[in-house]
């Protein structure tokens, strides 16, 4: 259902306390961040059609089939833990939920303040969901390509840095917003039996070491997965100057779409600004993250309302 009535700044304001206290007790920021760009992943600039149908940052992911697709393996589990907030807040939207979790996961990592916007209108029923193969893929298929023919168009490519500017562009990103987004991979982890990549569990992942929280603070966690770096509950720059370091771990996952951010001509620029200038990937990525958060959205009122 759509909300029933507006949203109120008060209501935002429980509604983000209720969020801060769920991701500081569960040390879930990047499923969150998972979550809603994979809402808002779905949207196709190209379709002029009447909202939602070009997709976006609409809350749909919580239909099936939408949240049965193959790439939101695990979803269900984030939204289960935000339903506590629709409760007590029923006239903020799913849609404002999922986004309000995801910048707050960044901004309370220790990453950069997004300025997201609220009042979102929500998807109100399944028939409003997007078809299947928008989302970008880590490694090529068993074609041996990335991405496919699915989707609103097709996002199949040989090459990680082709499917990558495909299904990107298509949202409406240049590179630098495809490199500052992909730099999101600072945070969290890849599970096999989500993505269909990473190991079991590292050294970094499996429980023996710890893990800080912004504040210094031992964050809990589940063991298991393997991520990017090795403070993977920390937002940083961390994931350009691992990419770029021969001789960093290898249990520390480098896909084949990481290093594309390296290796593409179009990409390595604003890479390698990333890696040497922590502040220059905050900017970068808070324009790129808002962008993202608002993709086909509805607003009520139609400027938003800012927090």
């Amino acid at each position: 259902m759509t909300s029933l009535q507006a949203t109120s700044k008060e209501d935002l304001v429980g509604a983000q306390e209720m969020i801060d206290k769920i991701l500081y007790e569960k040390a879930c920021g990047p499923i969150m961040v998972r979550l809603a760009w994979h809402d808002s992943g779905t949207f196709d600039a190209n379709i002029k059609d009447d909202w939602p149908k070009a997709g976006g940052a609409i809350g749909s992911i919580r239909f099936e089939p939408e949240i049965l697709h193959g790439a939101n393996a695990g979803l269900a589990n984030a939204i289960k833990l935000l339903e506590p907030v629709k409760e007590k807040f029923p006239a903020v939207s799913y849609a404002d939920i999922f986004q309000m979790a995801s910048c707050r996961a960044i901004e309370t990592a220790g990453g950069p303040k997004i300025g997201v916007k609220y009042g979102r209108v929500d998807a109100s029923s399944l028939e409003m969901c997007s078809p299947e193969g928008n989302l970008p893929d880590g490694e090529p298929g068993d074609s041996g390509k990335y991405g496919g023919p699915g989707g609103t168009a097709s996002t199949e490519d040989a090459t990680p840095e082709g499917h990558l500017r495909k299904v990107f562009y298509r949202m409406g990103f240049d590179d630098e917003g495809i490199v500052a987004l992909s730099g999101a991979h600072t945070f969290g982890r890849a599970y096999a039996d989500r993505s269909g990549l990473g190991k079991e569990k590292t050294k970094f992942t499996d429980g023996s070491m710890k893990q800080p929280r912004a504040d210094g603070t031992d964050a809990p966690y589940k063991p298991g997965g393997q991520s990017w770096t090795e403070k993977f509950l920390v937002f940083d720059n961390s994931y350009f100057t691992i990419l770029d370091d021969p001789d960093a771990d290898e249990e520390l996952l480098k896909m084949s779409s990481d290093r594309a951010v390296f290796n593409d001509e179009g990409f390595r620029p604003f890479a390698e600004k990333f890696r040497d200038d922590q502040d220059a990937f905050f900017e970068s990525y808070a324009k790129a993250h808002k962008k993202l958060s608002e993709l086909g959205s509805k607003f009520e009122p139609a400027e938003g309302i800012t927090m």
